[in-house]
């Protein structure tokens, strides 16, 4: 078994393919946090709006933690750079937190979709859109 995992794992970091595995794996975590707490929102009553803020809210700080340390292994040598990459990663999060409500308007406003299914499929396009941001623009070299 041990060799099997080894093997994977040179296949991985030989393909580069390593911190897209793990990307995946907090995303997923990371969209099951959104899509939780965004159900538990609106279950208490909360409108779609605010329970999609709430959800966005969350599962921002558990991806910037998670990005940070085990997918991006980034270590920032003060606080001003940590910051720096901190306010990179939530201007980024603004960024697709607007794609995520104008998905979400789309889908339950526009096409009257089930407001849970269209957190769903937003996720997806969330997900891809978070991996390039941070990939390429926010845990990067830094100052």
């Amino acid at each position: 078994m041990r060799t099997i995992w080894l093997k994977g794992k040179q296949f991985l970091v030989a393909h580069q393919l390593l911190d897209v595995l793990a990307y995946l794996i907090f995303g997923v975590l990371t969209t099951l946090v959104n899509i939780g707490v965004f159900a538990l929102a609106t279950r208490l009553s909360l409108s779609w709006q605010g329970a999609n803020f709430w959800a966005w809210l969350l599962s921002v700080l558990f991806a910037f933690v998670t990005n940070k340390r085990w997918v991006f292994k980034s270590q920032t040598t003060s606080w001003g750079s940590f910051l720096w990459e901190f306010s990179k990663f939530i201007g980024a999060r603004v960024l697709s937190l607007g794609i995520d409500y104008a998905c979400m308007f789309l889908f339950i406003q526009a096409l009257s979709w089930h407001d849970l299914a269209a957190k769903i499929v937003t996720q997806v396009v969330i997900v891809v859109a978070n991996y390039l941001l941070s990939k390429f623009l926010i845990f990067t070299a830094h100052a």
